[in-house]
């Protein structure tokens, strides 16, 4: 099966990386790297050339998502999923209240778990299921995600805590900067740079409100362990330098700008705007299809930035991709490995064009239909 099938000239995508793992980093971004020459790369996080770029991401981040009043954009090195334990060590007091919707919610809640003095409850809504995030009494952190890159099932609403001694705690991995949340309701939003924000992994940032910096700081005035490599005051301390507390990859730092600086152009209500079209693309082609269908079934819940597409048995979509790999046309929307779905996983993210993932529709339906 699909052996014989071969890609047409004219269905052939300008660029053919739509998963939603390692982002699709534009080639122009890698360019302008290589021009700064001597001047960036090999150059101390401690000296102006790197502090004005961190400076850089800060400020355009703070203007791209019009940040609330003292709100500050601390960053550090680890990625979000070195985050889960940050969270739970520096900015957790004793109970945190977890809304799972798939694998990476999941497994936020269990490293709070295992952290010694730190009740960690579990709401699960089950794979594939929506639950948006609510007070619960006795908590002191609500954590939830914005979108689970595992089955593209979003958050749409956040509790109003803001007169309780209670963070919001968003996990925004992919989907920050195109699914829509109100930042004024969440105390920490974090994520990876490797999804919408077009850079490499092993980085974090985290945006921070005056009352999860004021936790943070009481906390770390306790006899609590917390490694020096997670403290919470070293990376905000450093991040108001303009730097990280240890070493970072300069040319992460470098794309995430240019993503941002690229994003800031449009605005972060396009930016939306751009990604709601392209899920409406493939959300209706699924649903024309009677080979295809939705796998979020509650159309509120479903993702605008990572797309899940059950595909029927008869037609194995491991075999398709392998086919679609290795003419260099389609690259990597495998169904997440742990779900075992026979599912195609699209990336939305913002540099995927709206016209390349119409190609990819076409390319699909014609690799399918021709084995009917």
């Amino acid at each position: 099966m699909f052996e014989s099938y071969k890609v047409s000239k004219e269905l052939m995508p300008s660029d053919p990386r739509f998963g939603v793992g390692p982002s699709l980093i534009p080639v122009e971004y890698m360019e302008k790297l290589a021009k700064t020459g001597t001047e960036l790369l090999g150059t101390s996080h401690r000296k102006p050339a790197v502090k004005n770029l961190v400076k850089e991401v800060q400020e355009g981040l703070t203007k791209y998502f019009n940040l609330p009043e003292g709100y500050e954009v601390v960053l550090g090195n680890g990625g979000a999923t070195f985050l889960f334990d940050m969270i739970g060590l520096g900015l957790v007091e004793k109970s945190s209240a977890h809304f799972v919707t798939g694998e990476f919610s999941s497994k936020w809640q269990k490293s709070h778990a295992k952290i010694p003095g730190v009740n960690a409850e579990l709401k699960d809504a089950g794979m594939g299921n929506g639950i948006n995030p609510e007070f619960v009494e006795g908590h002191d952190m609500i954590c939830a995600t914005l979108n689970e890159t595992s089955t593209g099932v979003i958050i749409t609403d956040l509790p109003d805590v803001r007169d309780k001694d209670v963070l919001v705690a968003v996990d925004g991995t992919s989907g920050a900067g195109q699914v829509p949340l109100n930042l004024e309701l969440c105390d920490v939003f974090f994520f990876s740079p490797q999804k919408i924000f077009a850079s490499e992994g092993g980085f974090w940032v985290a945006i921070m409100s005056p009352k999860a910096i004021k936790r943070a700081e009481k906390i770390a005035q306790t006899d609590r362990y917390i490694p020096e490599i997670m403290s919470w005051k070293l990376a905000i301390d450093n991040s108001r330098k303009n730097q990280t507390y240890n070493t970072p990859s300069i040319a992460t730092i470098f794309f995430l700008n240019e993503q941002v600086k690229a994003m800031n152009e449009l605005g972060y209500e396009k930016v939306i705007e751009m990604a709601n079209k392209k899920a409406e693309l493939i959300y209706n082609w699924a649903e024309s299809k009677d080979y295809l269908s939705p796998y979020i079934a509650d159309k509120n819940f479903r993702s605008s930035s990572v797309a899940t597409i059950n595909v029927d048995e008869k037609f194995s979509v491991p075999k398709l991709l392998a086919v679609l790999r290795e003419q260099k046309a389609v690259y990597d929307i495998d169904s997440y490995r742990k779900l075992g779905k026979n599912q195609f996983r699209i990336s939305l993210f913002h540099n995927v064009t709206y016209e390349n993932l119409e190609k990819l529709t076409q390319i699909l339906s014609s690799a399918i239909e021709e084995n009917l």
